[in-house]
């Protein structure tokens, strides 16, 4: 994951445009129409509800008005979260136990939806079910991760090449279960292969009740520009909703995506760890006109809540987790290479939340 984008496009907020108060997807409200994409490593319970709750590290409220103040009682601005996505196949096959590891989330979470890859329809079929056995609002197929692993066992954006399996897959899923099903795609394999307005089609035939477009292709990556004309083409041919993903960093982004596309909500991934203010940024937005930027006793908050919540979750994978996100949380930051030296440095969880505080030290002193 980059902490830049590939040619960013600097939007002027639309006039009268805005991200919509609300989503219906089958019988679960999205309220915001703003959704949490599914990301490998990233999207674990930890992160999840460390986004649902983003007033916690926000001052915004402190000292704003009844509006700032209403926008933190309703905490991110974050109206859908989803699971890293995980492997049918190997979710039908763990032990209850190790499955609890995968599909953990709290009450906090709800709405959620996990998100499952595979081939196999009958495979994809089980794995809905226990997501829907164990208490999820949604379960979503990716059709869209560009990972060599993936594509090679036909899974993700791999599946982009096969049609018909893609139908029957998608029939046998919605099948399955009660729960809203859902896809996120890609617009096709490469350029000339573009398929996301006939994959959406079957889609919505097979009784999907939304869509997600992200508006790259597989040989894209995630380099070049998102072509966001591709999801009007997309909404233009279904009734289902269609959530629009990509390059989406600021609210006038996810605004404008909404007049260009006439989308019915927005997606944001690689923007959310790198700035966990995001989701209420487009609240505050829509809500005022404005949207306040972190101070450092915000970015000293967010920094201290997520480290201190992986090392509550007693996470073995604490330490690491935490050097993994430093890079993205201290971007921007003025010194903020020296904390990410004397984090990587660290050799427990508590001698990262040390290194913390010392960088923090004088700017609270200033700040208090």
């Amino acid at each position: 994951m980059k902490k830049q984008w590939d040619n960013p496009v600097e939007h002027a907020m639309p006039e009268g445009v805005r991200v919509p108060a609300s989503v219906r997807i089958g019988n679960v409200t999205v309220a915001p129409a703003t959704v949490l994409a599914p990301m490998a490593g990233v999207t674990d319970t930890v992160f999840r509800r460390f986004i649902r709750n983003a007033s916690v590290f926000s001052s915004a409220a402190e000292a704003g008005s009844s509006v700032d103040a209403e926008i933190s009682n309703q905490q991110s601005g974050c109206g859908l979260i989803m699971t890293e996505f995980t492997s049918a196949d190997g979710l039908s096959r763990m032990r209850e136990s190790k499955r609890k590891r995968y599909l953990t989330f709290y009450e906090d979470e709800h709405p959620i939806s996990a998100q499952i890859f595979g081939s196999n329809p009958a495979t994809l079929a089980d794995a809905a079910r226990i997501v829907e056995q164990t208490g999820f609002d949604m379960v979503d197929l990716n059709l869209g991760c560009p990972a060599k692993r993936v594509v090679a066992c036909n899974g993700g954006s791999g599946l982009l090449r096969d049609l018909p399996l893609i139908a029957k897959i998608f029939e046998t899923v919605r099948a399955a279960v009660m729960i809203p099903f859902t896809v996120k795609i890609r617009l096709g394999w490469n350029d000339n292969h573009i398929i996301c307005v006939e994959l959406a089609r079957i889609a919505q035939e097979s009784g999907l009740q939304a869509v997600a477009v992200h508006a790259r292709t597989r040989e894209q990556g995630y380099s070049g520009q998102a072509r966001w004309h591709h999801i009007a083409e997309v909404k233009d041919a279904v009734s289902i909703p269609v959530i629009g993903n990509g390059d989406v960093r600021t609210p006038q982004d996810a605004c404008a995506l909404i007049e260009k596309t006439n989308c019915d909500a927005v997606m944001i991934g690689r923007a959310a760890p790198a700035n966990p203010w995001i989701f209420r940024q487009i609240a505050q937005y829509t809500a005022t006109g404005r949207y306040d930027e972190p101070t450092d006793l915000d970015r000293y908050r967010m920094i201290r809540t997520y480290f201190q919540m992986l090392l509550d979750e007693g996470n073995p994978e604490a330490q690491g987790k935490m050097k993994q996100f430093a890079s993205w949380f201290t971007h921007g930051v003025p010194g903020g290479a020296g904390l990410r030296k004397s984090i990587y440095e660290s050799k427990t969880g508590e001698a990262v939340l040390d290194a913390v505080e010392l960088f923090f030290e004088p700017q609270l002193a200033v700040a208090s």
